[in-house]
């Protein structure tokens, strides 16, 4: 499903007006659908007290339509349509349906009074896509008077919540807290990334006449969000006479002397993302402790540091050569850590190997100003805090241009990047950009991040032929896992390896949506 900033709707707008659908019954069509989504949300409709407050451009417009068919078709036990300023300053479309409005001897007022006050819904119309910058004046009053002012409503509100700048993820003043938001054609940037999301409550996708062909095949559009419907086919049933050769087999060069686990979920991630074989391949003095985790893993010992981390000698006699051969992907990173001599091996064994590769951690860190483009697929997977280092900036300025930031750098370096976090990004090396709708802050804890990185690698071992419906995948179930695990352990006493308990629900959903029983 693509997303759309401000100016990109108003052009598939303006697209399906000029292919015979007028702009006006687009209004029509989108007051229908908040409409039929109030009534499937708040059932019955009519015993609710309802708000229906508008601004004076398109988004009031919207509201209007509402306020009409409310009072036409629902006839709810109380009605009031709050205008925020002289509706003779409305326009087009707006100003056509506050005169339907009036019609139809529906009266709007301008206050809000005690009775509108003990409304059980309200209709936020007041400000859409156009809006940049705060609210100020009487929409910045009316917008806190919905947040604050209505003790007994929930809100709806149409096309995004008042106060939110469409194109950011940054909420640039006050901003409607909804229960419910219905957007229209397609989500826009503020309701699928955080911290702007988190003021949308439930969102809903509302088509309102717009084909999808005007949006979901422009190459323009780069921003995406990512959906079971992309790689569901990845979890179609197996065949009958299976084996593990079929299914790929991952090498992880990970781990050391101290840092075991890291390398041990990784393996153990691979494995439960549906790999046929995984072998973990670490330093010799951390190899027992890696076995110990679960016997399903493979191990090589390697030669290692005084400090126990895996040394250069590996690439002495053609070692990890030889260990590498016949293996699908490489996993490498977790756990390595920064030793001159480690660093120096992860720099080669990016530059060497031929298979594709997840790099992570120590990797990310070692990994320097190498452009990839023309090596095999490398997959890169920083937090905020590595994402910084690798670009020489701040993890406030990461954190402020996520989607900029992703792309940019997975565009110069010619790699996929996942940009982890709330609402994690995903890359591609042609400047593609998926938003990942899934996660917890319970995953806020050590070890998540190895999972995740094996099970990238365990799912591209499988399906070498569809990478990124497979990056799609691993992103999306490890968060879904992680919601899933929050509503039982909760956010605090969630740990990494509860992960995979859950994680075989999230894929029986995607498989779901492709092999519906």
């Amino acid at each position: 499903m693509k997303v759309l900033t401000a100016v990109q709707m108003r052009e598939v707008d303006r697209r399906t007006s000029e292919l015979g659908v007028p702009s006006l019954i687009l209004m029509e069509n989108a007051g229908t659908r908040v409409l039929e989504i109030m009534a499937q949300a708040y059932a019955p409709l009519h015993e609710h007290r309802i708000a229906v407050i508008c601004g004076k451009g398109n988004n009031g417009g919207d509201g209007l339509v509402v306020a009409r068919q409310l009072f036409t078709r629902i006839r709810p036990r109380a009605l009031h349509v709050v205008m925020s300023g002289n509706p003779g300053e409305m326009k087009g479309d707006a100003e056509a349906n506050y005169r339907m409005l009036q019609a139809v001897g529906c009266q709007a007022t301008f206050e809000i009074t005690p009775e509108i006050e003990s409304a059980t819904l309200i209709v936020d119309a007041l400000l859409g896509t156009g809006m940049h910058g705060g609210a100020e004046g009487r929409p910045l009053e009316l917008i806190q008077a919905i947040n604050n002012g209505f003790p007994l409503a929930e809100v709806i509100s149409i096309d995004l919540p008042s106060g939110l700048d469409s194109d950011s993820s940054i909420p640039p003043g006050e901003a409607v807290q909804a229960n419910h938001t219905v957007t229209f054609t397609a989500p826009k940037p503020c309701l699928v990334l955080s911290p702007a999301s988190g003021f949308a409550g439930k969102l809903h996708v509302a088509a309102i006449g717009s084909p999808p062909h005007l949006y979901e095949n422009d190459p323009e559009i780069y921003l995406s969000l990512s959906a079971p419907a992309l790689f569901a086919h990845l979890f179609r049933p197996r065949v009958p006479d299976s084996n593990k050769g079929m299914y790929g087999h991952v090498l992880v060069i990970a781990g050391a002397r101290g840092k075991t686990g890291a390398a041990a979920l990784t393996g153990m991630a691979a494995l439960r993302a549906g790999a046929g074989l995984a072998t973990v391949a670490s330093a010799e003095s951390a190899i027992s402790q890696i076995a110990s985790y679960a016997p399903e893993i493979m191990t090589e010992a390697l030669p290692e540091t005084d400090i126990g981390s895996i040394s250069m000698r590996v690439l002495d006699h053609s070692t990890i050569t030889a260990i590498a051969e016949r293996k699908n992907v490489i996993a490498l990173g977790p756990g390595m850590g920064g030793h001159p001599e480690t660093v120096h091996l992860i720099r080669r064994l990016i530059e060497d190997m031929q298979q594709p590769m997840v790099v992570d951690a120590d990797a990310l860190n070692a990994l320097g100003h190498k452009d990839l483009h023309g090596y095999a697929p490398r997959i890169l997977t920083p937090h905020p805090g590595e994402m910084a280092r690798l670009t020489g900036s701040t993890v406030a300025e990461v954190q402020a241009d996520r989607i900029g930031v992703a792309r940019g750098f997975a565009q110069s370096r010619g790699v996929y990047l996942v940009l982890k976090g709330n609402r994690s990004i995903i890359a591609a090396p042609d400047g593609r950009v998926w938003i990942n709708p899934t996660g917890s802050p319970a995953m806020a804890t050590g070890g998540t991040g190895d999972v995740l990185t094996g099970l990238i690698a365990g799912l591209l071992a499988q399906f070498p032929g569809h990478l990124e419906a497979a990056l799609l995948a691993a992103v999306y179930l490890h968060g879904r896992a992680g919601e899933l695990g929050a509503v039982k352990f909760g956010e605090k006493s969630f740990i990494a390896t509860d992960l995979f308990q859950f994680l075989p629900e999230a894929m029986r959903e995607a498989a779901y949506l492709s092999h519906p029983v």
